[in-house]
């Protein structure tokens, strides 16, 4: 009887959820990827659940500050954790966190994916990836990346191991700032997603070089393949997920991913994300079990990427 009254309780719950507004963290500064993605689903959530997705900016300790507060919050689903690859290099990079990212997460959805681009600023003068490659191994030069662990950052140690040429890393606080300063010649190159970067690439204030993906990508047809040019370990893929602390009542976790399938129904959503490169993560991976066996390779690939290459904390 008290079984049947616990379950009762919980599908009671889940009927009811949202009972107050949701918080949505975002562990990085307002204006980057991640947080862009957030302020475009918070609406869309707000709109099928009736109360409203607010998004918080709590960046700092290479993410872990707003990923540890969404691993401590209340199990309720009010409280909620939208993330990227970073994540899953956390756990190798800082090995005393205070939470356990797989005991004390879990993944609601994937939601999206897409390569990375490999820019440089305009004035460079190599034109090609064989082009730019010579003149790296000639040259000095600089790569920023949004931050120790970040996907900028991996893709960064990836390509420098593959193609044997030695950057000066530039450690930033999310991606926007160091955009502004590739634009501004204080940096030399970074990778960086389409989204961000397919306006300005287009508009010839920056060069594209490589995606790292099998195949050249139309929206960068300058730019070659990485997995072509310097092997597999270049096919990268950035992805996005939300998350909710792991002891969240089943019932509210399928509620939320019934919620993000349908976002990602959305045919003038999909439309906006194809025109940039970007693609919804493969359905059968994306939520349920799917979602869960997908973060637990994507912690074991990074973190063997972090300790293969001694990235250490520079935040």
């Amino acid at each position: 009887m008290r079984l049947l009254l616990a379950l009762w309780c919980v599908v009671a719950f889940a009927q009811d959820y949202p009972a107050k507004n949701v918080t949505i963290i975002v562990p990085y500064p307002a204006g980057g990827p991640t947080d862009q993605l957030a302020r475009l689903l918070a609406p869309r959530f707000a709109e099928k659940l009736g109360k409203n997705f607010i998004v918080e900016n709590v960046s700092g300790g290479g993410t872990t500050i707003g990923t540890g507060r969404v691993a401590r919050a209340a199990p309720d689903g009010h409280t909620l954790l939208l993330h990227n690859l970073q994540i899953s290099a956390n756990v190798a990079l800082y090995p005393k966190l205070q939470y356990d990212t797989e005991r004390d997460l879990a993944a609601i959805a994937f939601i999206n994916r897409n390569p990375l681009v490999l820019v440089g600023r305009k004035s460079l003068a190599p034109v090609t990836l064989g082009e730019l490659i010579a003149y790296m191994r000639a040259n000095s030069f600089s790569m920023a990346h949004p931050g120790s662990g970040s996907s900028g950052h991996l893709a960064t140690a990836l390509f420098a191991q593959a193609a044997k040429v030695t950057p000066v890393q530039v450690p930033y606080r999310g991606g926007a700032p160091m955009v502004q300063d590739l634009l501004g010649d204080h940096v030399d190159l970074l990778f960086g997603t389409p989204q961000q970067l397919a306006p300005l690439v287009a508009s010839g204030q920056l060069k594209a070089y490589g995606v790292t993906a099998r195949e050249a990508y139309p929206q960068f047809p300058s730019a070659a393949s990485l997995v072509g040019a310097l092997g597999p370990k270049l096919e990268i893929f950035y992805w996005h997920a939300l998350f909710a602390p792991a002891a969240t009542p089943k019932p509210v976790i399928d509620k939320l991913s019934a919620v993000v399938q349908g976002v990602l129904d959305d045919a003038a959503l999909m439309k906006s994300w194809a025109d940039t490169g970007v693609t919804p993560y493969p359905a059968g991976e994306r939520t349920g079990q799917g979602a869960e066996t997908l973060f637990k390779s994507e912690i074991a690939r990074w973190s063997e990427v972090v300790r293969e290459n001694q990235i250490q904390p520079v935040d």
